[in-house]
């Protein structure tokens, strides 16, 4: 039989990104979750982290993170709460879901809205925000319940429903058109990207035969890339849904008023979903349907 407080140690290195920060989120000292650690390993004969900085999971690690979701939407399943709660019947289950900016910028607030009568456990979120093309590796580590992302291929154990796409266009201030022209080599001109994952913009420029860009910002924020944008900072791809009217008001400037690049999302979620995360993923399913591009 698993030790259940010893997978939740390990999640919660995971999750917290080192053995101090876990201590304080499980409310132990800091060796107490080493010993736990060194206790589970022993248990395998085999280790379940690499002490790096910060630490990762080894493939073992992982079977185990995945295992431990799955309990955990059972235990909703039947009423109880999660034992990442300190098996505390009258806690509610955190709910990981990793996400892309733009979505929690957009469609997905909504989206985890679900009415109360149709919710009937309580769930709490903690959200990941990255791009979506790197969040199903979260699945994978068996560190969230949930995730959207641009994969369609489900994970081991797990399944995946299509959410639609976000429909970007390249957009710019009128001052940054007015001070580069609107048929400037945009290869060569300063452009926005989200982080390293981040390659819409890449692909954007192949699509008109430019080269790849050589001057970028890098914004990890969803509203902190639009506002980059109006300042005249450079141009970037924004969803639609974020642009808005900026377009009809002269905010902003669409530099290939015909373009449009669109990003699929997926919904992934384990087998043993609880009906309280189904209920979840049904009324997220419908949200997208309203919102985004099918």
């Amino acid at each position: 039989m698993i030790d259940y407080p010893l997978l939740q140690a390990l999640a919660a290195v995971i999750t917290e990104k080192g053995f101090e920060k876990a201590s304080k989120k499980l409310f132990i000292t800091q060796s107490a979750v080493s010993r736990r650690i060194r206790q589970l390993e022993s248990t395998l004969g085999e280790p379940v982290l690499v002490r790096s900085q910060p630490p990762k999971l080894t493939l073992t690690g992982q079977r185990l993170l995945n295992h431990l979701q799955q309990v955990m939407q059972l235990e909703v399943a039947l009423g109880m709460a999660s034992i990442a709660e300190d098996s505390a019947y009258d806690k509610p289950l955190t709910v990981r879901l990793a996400t892309n900016a733009d979505s929690l910028a957009t469609w997905l607030p909504e989206a985890l809205a679900v009415p109360e009568s149709a919710m009937a456990g309580k769930l709490k979120f903690e959200l990941v925000v990255e791009d979506q093309s790197v969040t199903l590796n979260r699945m994978k580590a068996g560190e969230v319940m949930i995730c959207i992302s641009s994969h369609p291929e489900a994970v081991n154990g797990g399944s995946v429903d299509a959410l639609g796409a976000l429909p970007y266009k390249a957009v710019a201030s009128p001052a940054f058109v007015e001070r580069h022209g609107i048929d400037a080599d945009l290869s060569d001109l300063p452009c926005l990207v989200f982080d390293e994952n981040d390659t819409l913009q890449h692909e954007f420029l192949e699509d008109f035969n430019y080269g790849k860009p050589k001057y970028i910002h890098s914004c990890p924020s969803s509203e902190g890339f639009k506002q980059m944008i109006v300042a005249g900072l450079g141009y970037g791809l924004l969803p639609e849904l974020q642009i808005g009217n900026s377009l009809e008001n002269g905010e902003l400037v669409d530099l290939k008023p015909n373009y449009v690049i669109n990003s699929s999302l997926f919904w992934h979620y384990w087998h043993t979903e609880s009906p309280q995360l189904k209920g979840l993923r049904t009324h997220a399913l419908s949200v997208a349907n309203k919102r985004l591009k099918q």
